[in-house]
């Protein structure tokens, strides 16, 4: 038999272990591991490198600041350039789902390098009622914003396809719409991902500061303590129990948070947890400007570390970037960090960092990063066993990687709509090298080479 594509000589990272066998890859799937060398089309060299299953990155954000038909082709250019094989679109209506879904999916499905998915925000009751329509759509996740409402609630939505006007929205996301959600989600099997900041809270800490004249990273951080999340975190935790759904929480990344979701889970709620590059890294104690301003904000290198220990630990699950697509015009709109736009970009250096700072630092295994990056998502959001594994039957999403490679980073690195990183000039040490997606080498040493549209809609089943 000829088979499509065999990857030779490199070391295989399965959750039990590393395999040094060659990987054989038929119609877009993994067909099984060998020492021989059966008959391809195409030969993979591997030699030194190793090969880990496709990582899906959990929380994106694309489609807001260029409509979803341009943001695509940037977004996941810069995704397959960093080893990502899925991304999970946050995807933000201000409408009905039955009148604007269909848009963005048709939209989007001829300009992806990469697999990808959604979860679908929640902002009214109008979308509470319409969640099993996007279930019948396989979109089997809900993302809701406690950090959304009273003075606080302003927030830009996803862009109608092929326009250009960015569409700003104010919203109140109440206690009433988030057990709602809670509740409907639970009844239709699917978990919620929850932005776990109390806006009540949040508006009042952003007051006494800009009356207090304060400005800063360290200004924006106290303004929305981290006390504010963990009040959100039992507010929502309790309907969690109440109607037995699984919750899942977005960018984690303070000592205080963890501490409330440790208790939670004692309490006997279904909670998984994300947390992001930025916490891991970036604090304002060292920052300067406002590039790294973000929501939940980043914290103190306390913060940092009690982060890196919960990886370690395997008390945190997942690491996404909550990478958002923008330009340096829209985020340093202002004068101080009050008028700083949050987020900024992070989906191509995601995996790079936790091999330089995490794997090449001793801080967790390769093992632990299959299921930090890649595992664990699938598991969790329904994509199980047809991503986050390269087993028997699985696609063939592998990510190659080069643990002594050494690479500064840079914005122009990974062709994205964003035009500034914050870890501009950060020299970090193991980097993705060839990313294969469902079988196709879609980049190859910080090139993109596959089609543009290989990427397909990943349809989730309930689980």
């Amino acid at each position: 038999m000829v088979y499509d594509t065999v990857i030779t000589d490199s070391h295989v990272i399965l959750p039990r272990g590393i395999v040094d066998k060659n990987i054989i890859i038929d119609d877009g799937k993994i067909v099984g591991f060998t020492h021989d060398l059966p008959t391809c089309d195409h030969k993979i060299n591997g030699n030194g490198l190793i090969s880990i299953p496709g990582p899906i990155d959990t929380h994106v954000h694309y489609g807001v600041y260029s409509s979803i038909d341009q943001a695509a082709k940037t977004e996941s250019h810069a995704a397959a350039i960093g080893g990502i094989t899925t991304m999970m679109r946050m995807l933000r209506l201000g409408t009905s789902f039955q009148s604007s879904l269909q848009a963005q999916l048709d939209a989007a499905s001829k300009t992806h390098y990469v697999d990808y998915t959604i979860h679908a925000s929640i902002f009214s009751k109008q979308q509470i009622e319409e969640m099993k329509y996007c279930v019948e759509k396989k979109i089997t996740s809900f993302k809701i914003y406690m950090n959304l409402g009273g003075d606080v609630g302003h927030v830009y939505m996803d862009m109608p396809p092929y326009t250009s006007e960015i569409e700003a929205e104010t919203v109140e996301v109440n206690n009433q719409i988030v057990e709602e959600t809670v509740k409907n989600a639970a009844s239709l099997g699917c978990p919620v991902l929850v932005h776990a900041e109390d806006y009540e809270s949040c508006a009042c800490g952003i007051k006494t500061a800009k009356e207090k004249n304060r400005d800063g990273l360290s200004a924006w951080s106290e303004s929305r303590s981290p006390e504010f999340e963990a009040k959100a975190i039992r507010t929502v935790c309790k309907y969690g129990r109440d109607y037995g759904c699984t919750l899942y929480f977005v960018h984690i990344g303070s000592e205080r948070a963890l501490r409330q979701i440790k208790e939670e889970r004692e309490q006997g709620t279904k909670i998984f947890v994300e947390t992001c590059p930025h916490y891991l890294t970036l604090s304002y104690e060292k920052q300067q400007g406002y590039l790294a301003k973000v929501m939940p904000p980043i914290r103190t290198q306390k913060d940092n570390e009690a982060i890196w220990n919960a990886l370690s630990n395997n008390t945190i699950d997942t690491v996404g970037t909550d990478h958002v697509a923008n330009q340096l015009k829209l985020k340093l709109g202002g004068e101080d960090v009050w008028d700083a736009l949050p987020g900024f970009p992070g989906i191509g250096t995601v995996i790079p960092i936790l091999l330089s700072e995490g794997v090449n630092k001793n801080r967790f295994s390769l093992e632990q990063l299959i299921r930090f990056t890649s595992l664990n998502a699938a598991q969790i959001f329904g994509m199980y066993p047809k991503k986050g594994t390269l087993d028997k039957g699985s696609d063939a999403d592998v990510t190659m990687i080069d643990l002594k490679k050494e690479n500064k980073v840079s914005s122009d690195l990974f062709g994205g709509f964003s035009d500034y990183i914050v870890y501009e000039g950060m020299n970090l040490k193991g980097w993705p090298v060839k990313t294969i997606v469902r079988g196709h080498l879609v980049a190859e040493d910080f090139e993109v080479v596959g089609k543009l549209g290989h990427g397909k809609f990943v349809e989730r089943p309930v689980t």
